[in-house]
């Protein structure tokens, strides 16, 4: 999660966005719900989109 959020700092990602990009990372999840708009910057695996569902 450091590695997140260092690679985010502009953004920046907080402890509790770096652990939900985590966990979709590990359980290979796409979708996500959230009203953070960050989630539309943030990449899984360093480069795929999330699927924001607000």
């Amino acid at each position: 999660m450091e590695t997140l959020m260092i690679q985010y700092q502009d953004v920046p990602m907080d402890l509790a966005d770096a652990s939900l990009v985590a966990m979709a990372e590990v359980l290979n999840q796409k979708q996500i719900f959230t009203l953070d708009s960050d989630f539309y910057i943030y990449r899984r695996y360093g480069n795929q989109p999330f699927e924001v569902v607000p």
